[in-house]
């Protein structure tokens, strides 16, 4: 009688095996899946977060030389924002591994949340008060040589804005060790005077308008005292089109008659005026 049982325990015991071992092997490939389409939120490094290493065990390096973070302006890389406007945020690896992956937010002074992202070669998740944009299951490869996501300027000026970055650089062993994680932080800095009018007891009373005919900046403003001015003109992308002396300014009303440049196109523009360490700006639509 005994006999009868010794197969039906046999394969139950294999059976338990193969059950533990399939339960094993998807929990494996969930948490790969899971960390392939990108991490959970708060694993940048940022202030008050974790890292990659909240899942993964491996090295963390400062990835100043590693991670490479640029915010675009079309095509042109910009280091200050327009409060607004609507920048590309690009992320590379210098060394490009065969696996990879990251996590990345932007953060104010008071480590709130600055601006907004909207998913481009990521995906987006949500904490409580911030964003996070991700590697996905589709762009954590060579293959996919940059990562990039739209960033939303805070509507005002809130100071510079920091970008905090984890990256994988992982060693394609289909598991979670061995990873080294590259930790880094980027600043871009909102135009000095936007919005603001520094010491307006010494400079006020800006005023703007253009000659078109012979595309000239035309510009008045009251002063109490000498000093050195200095015109500086952006785009509305923060892009520097104009910097220039233009003398030193008189005790009372001023005057001034500036050449814009010939290639110059027609749009909205920021003026900022300095008069030694005073600042007054304004805006200005040119429609040569």
């Amino acid at each position: 009688m005994k006999k009868n049982y010794i197969l039906p325990v046999f394969i139950l015991a294999v059976a338990g095996l193969s059950l533990q071992n399939s339960a094993e092997y998807n929990f494996s490939n969930l948490h790969a899946e899971k960390n392939g389409g990108g991490a959970a939120p708060g694993r940048t490094g940022a202030p008050g977060e974790t890292n990659c290493t909240a899942c993964h065990s491996g090295s963390v390096l400062d990835g100043s030389n590693e991670n490479i973070l640029t915010v675009l302006s079309g095509s042109t890389p910009v280091t200050e924002y327009i409060p607004g406007s609507v920048y590309t945020v690009s992320l590379t690896m210098t060394s490009d591994p065969a696996k990879k992956g990251f996590q990345s937010t932007a953060l104010d002074a008071t480590d709130a949340m600055a601006g907004t992202f909207t998913s481009g070669a990521t995906t987006l998740v949500s904490g409580t008060s911030k964003k996070y944009a991700n590697h996905t299951s589709a762009s954590n490869t060579s293959a996919t040589p940059a990562w990039t996501w739209t960033w939303t300027a805070p509507a005002t000026n809130v100071g510079d804005v920091t970008f905090y970055v984890a990256a994988n650089k992982a060693n394609n062993n289909s598991t979670t060790t061995g990873d080294q994680i590259y930790l880094s932080q980027h600043t871009i800095s909102a135009p000095s005077g936007v919005g603001i009018e520094e010491n307006v007891s010494n400079v006020s009373g800006l005023a703007l308008g253009i000659d078109a005919l012979n595309s000239k900046l035309k510009l008045s403003f009251n002063s109490l005292i000498l000093g050195e001015m200095t015109i500086n003109l952006l785009d509305l992308n923060g892009r520097v089109v104009l910097n220039k002396e233009i003398g030193t300014s008189m005790i009372g009303k001023n005057e001034q008659t500036i050449q814009l440049p010939s290639d110059l196109k027609n749009g909205i523009y920021v003026v900022h005026l300095l008069v030694n360490n005073n600042t007054i700006s304004g805006k200005i639509m040119i429609n040569k």
